[in-house]
């Protein structure tokens, strides 16, 4: 049973439609557990306690971040890895990795994110994630190719209760005026 007084969040950029579906589903077929329970994304803030009262105020502080940064392109291109400091396979952003690092970097500038890392912030969508490292492979070389270019209009705040899928909590539209 997860303690009322946290919740754990998390903060996203969706990959649209058709690519989104594709990336899951090959995360899927690498054998990636978490292909069922995240769908394609890239991260700003990864799973990240907070206290469960502080949720008005993060909320607040991510309608001012939102606010800050107009609309942006990513474009996603080949793969990369983090092997072998971590076995993960991911597609790379060829664009919008500078738009990507000032909203995670702005944040976590909040008292009410305390967000650890192990390491730097990299912008990137996972495909593969601690499977054998014939997956892993093959997932790289069949992604290889892969390109997607897509605006950003707004990024999303998940909610995660410690089983199942997270769930979407609230999308912030990029350059909205704060309410």
């Amino acid at each position: 049973m997860s303690d009322p007084s946290t919740t754990r969040i998390g903060v996203a950029i969706d990959i649209p439609e058709p690519w989104g579906e594709l990336l899951t589903r090959r995360r899927a077929e690498a054998g990636d557990p978490q292909a069922a329970y995240t769908p394609a994304h890239v991260t700003l803030l990864g799973p990240t306690e907070v206290r469960t009262d502080a949720m008005p105020r993060i909320e607040k502080h991510l309608e001012a971040v939102a606010a800050a940064q107009v609309p942006f392109t990513i474009h996603l291109r080949g793969t990369g890895t983090f092997r072998p400091v971590t076995e993960v396979v991911f597609v790379t952003l060829a664009v919008g990795i500078s738009e990507c690092e000032l909203l995670a970097e702005a944040i976590v500038s909040t008292d009410d994110v305390n967000r650890g890392t192990r390491f730097p912030y990299h912008p990137h969508v996972t495909v593969a994630q601690d499977v054998p490292s014939e997956a892993l492979d093959a997932v790289f070389d069949d992604l290889a190719g892969f390109s997607a270019k897509f605006h950003v209009p707004a990024f999303t705040l998940f909610s995660h209760g410690g089983e199942g899928p997270w769930r979407r909590r609230r999308d912030y539209t990029l350059g909205a005026p704060v309410n």
